[in-house]
């Protein structure tokens, strides 16, 4: 979810994608030193448009990754292959608006399509490129055309338009909290844009547990 930059100036603005070739991108150069687990948590949010914020149970989500070398200033580049990742669909169960829970039935599906970034295992730092479609289900079938958002997550702060919120980066447990600002273009579906007042801005909440995996567990993950 792309917004103006951060005031580190590692975001790029409304670009869409992360840049490539460079530390960042989709492919990391051997030799992969580690392994990383990458699990999702309760407390999270979203919000889209003019709506309030949803509170967002992702607990149960995640996936494994890789960790390039080591630069010299401390970063590492991270590459999570986004079909080996899993994020709670927001319904029922998971989300609530104002305190209520979203009726039986409907539910937005997350569907990963990027995660990649770098991350300083010193400072609990974070920045991630993210790209997923989230789809709109009615009894578990699809009911309009995908919304497709592009995202840099990150542990510093977002400038969104009600206002800055902040990340938090990662503990000496590896929790913290990624949080970024996205446009979202129209999807086309005229009723589905001024519900949810496309274009516009959304935002996304991330608590999240980010952990180097021993070498054997890791080994036999990625077996």
């Amino acid at each position: 979810m792309l917004g103006t930059p951060a005031p580190d100036g590692w975001a790029e603005p409304l670009t869409g994608r992360w840049p490539e070739p460079g530390p960042y991108g989709r492919h990391i150069a051997e030799p992969l030193l580690d392994t990383l687990e990458l699990r999702t948590d309760a407390g999270c949010g979203l919000a889209i448009g003019p709506w309030p914020r949803f509170r967002y149970d992702a607990s149960g989500g995640g996936g494994t990754g890789v960790a390039g070398e080591t630069s010299a200033d401390g970063w590492q580049p991270l590459h999570f292959d986004p079909a080996g990742l899993t994020i709670p669909a927001l319904n029922g169960r998971t989300g609530r608006i104002l305190g209520v829970p979203l009726p039986p039935g409907i539910a937005i599906a997350i569907r990963p399509q990027q995660l990649a970034g770098r991350w300083q295992p010193e400072t609990g730092r974070v920045e991630l490129a993210f790209e997923a479609r989230f789809q709109l289900l009615l009894a578990g079938r699809s009911v309009a055309p995908d919304l497709q958002v592009v995202t840099q997550l990150g542990t510093g702060e977002a400038n969104w338009q009600r206002g800055p919120v902040a990340g938090r980066p990662l503990d000496a447990e590896g929790r913290g909290v990624l949080v970024g600002v996205a446009l979202v273009p129209p999807t086309g579906e005229g009723w589905l844009d001024r519900f949810l007042g496309l274009p516009g801005e959304a935002l996304a909440v991330l608590c999240c547990q980010l952990k180097v995996l021993p070498r054997e567990a890791g080994d036999q993950r990625a077996g």
